[in-house]
């Protein structure tokens, strides 16, 4: 039976309450959001400081444990895009170039979610595997690429191959993939002695952090809230229910390949949430007649509020099942 406490002790955390003052604020018209140079150097922090924590633990993980989650988060990197892309075809209103740029959007990962969900499962004393961040660095590269595949797979032009290589230079050299599996390499190779130096900052402050990244996040979807219909009401209901399909998938998917509740909870929200840094900048230059407005009125504007709200005491209470019926 589904678990209302922690439901709403989810929808009562800091980080949620904070993210839906800032969505009321910025509906007041009053001006809350942060310095677009501090939202940058919170990226930059989350991304380090989950990239050293992931890469330290992985240093207990062992490999044949970790091989198995690591083969079914890459494998639902591919899939989650094409069940986007076919689910999207119910959309008469969205163009097909529009339903492959949005593929790609929910085939990424969300940074952010994955943050909130690590933070609400430590809160919880819920055990989740050391390696769970190395998911997270799996999963952001092939949804965007299938994504991108499905929307350009018959532009053959020479200016189309030229962005398709632009692309890929943007996909594995971005800001986000480098600076998380460079991240994960510091903390696998660190010394313990130098870890503790940097644990307080790129670890202990986290939850804060997160809470000022959501307060910036609580604007954007306020801002975009008028946007969320423009595709029809298919778009938001695609939104709600592609989260749910994502999720059961992957906590199935988690729980098959041995992994806890707890990590089962985490690729469920991966494999749940879309990205809304990554995958733009990507979609960007492959399609450049994409509609990044409506993929990201979805991801940012629909999804990202749903999970962040409901999705991941679902996707605990899914694993958790799934975990009593099938785990080891």
């Amino acid at each position: 039976m589904f678990d209302f406490s922690l439901a709403i002790g989810n929808l009562l955390s800091i980080p949620v309450l904070v993210f839906l003052l800032a969505i009321v604020a910025t509906r007041l018209k009053t001006e809350v959001r942060l310095p677009d140079a501090v939202y940058q150097g919170i990226t930059i922090f989350l991304l380090i400081g989950i990239g050293l924590k992931g890469g330290h633990a992985l240093k207990t993980a062992g490999g044949a444990e970790f091989a198995l989650p690591a083969a079914a988060a890459f494998g639902l990197g591919l899939v989650i895009p094409v069940l986007a892309y076919v689910f999207l075809k119910l959309a008469k209103k969205i163009s097909q170039t529009d339903r492959a740029a949005i593929a790609a959007h929910y085939g990424s990962t969300s940074l952010v979610t994955f943050s909130a969900g690590l933070v609400t499962l430590e809160s919880l004393k819920v055990f989740v595997e050391p390696y769970v961040a190395t998911l997270l660095a799996i999963m952001e590269i092939p949804g965007i690429i299938v994504g991108i595949y499905l929307g350009t797979r018959t532009d053959s032009s020479e200016a189309g191959r030229a962005r398709i290589i632009e692309t890929l230079r943007e996909v594995f050299l971005g800001r986000t993939v480098i600076l998380l599996v460079g991240a994960l390499l510091a903390g696998l190779l660190a010394p313990e002695q130098s870890f503790a130096k940097v644990q307080p900052f790129f670890v202990d402050l986290q939850p804060g952090i997160l809470v000022l990244f959501l307060l910036q996040l609580g604007v954007i979807v306020g801002e975009r809230l008028k946007s969320v219909t423009s595709a029809g009401w298919a778009l938001p209901v695609f939104g709600i229910l592609m989260p749910l399909l994502g999720g059961t998938l992957g906590a199935t998917a988690g729980v098959l390949a041995g992994m806890s509740a707890g990590g089962a909870t985490m690729l469920a929200i991966l494999t749940a949430s879309a990205s809304y840094i990554a995958a733009p900048a990507a979609v960007g230059i492959a399609m450049p007649q994409a509609n990044l407005g409506l993929a990201l009125s979805a991801s940012l504007g629909i999804t990202f509020p749903f999970n962040l709200l409901i999705g991941i005491p679902v996707y605990l209470e899914i694993a958790k099942a799934m975990y009593a019926s099938f785990g080891h």
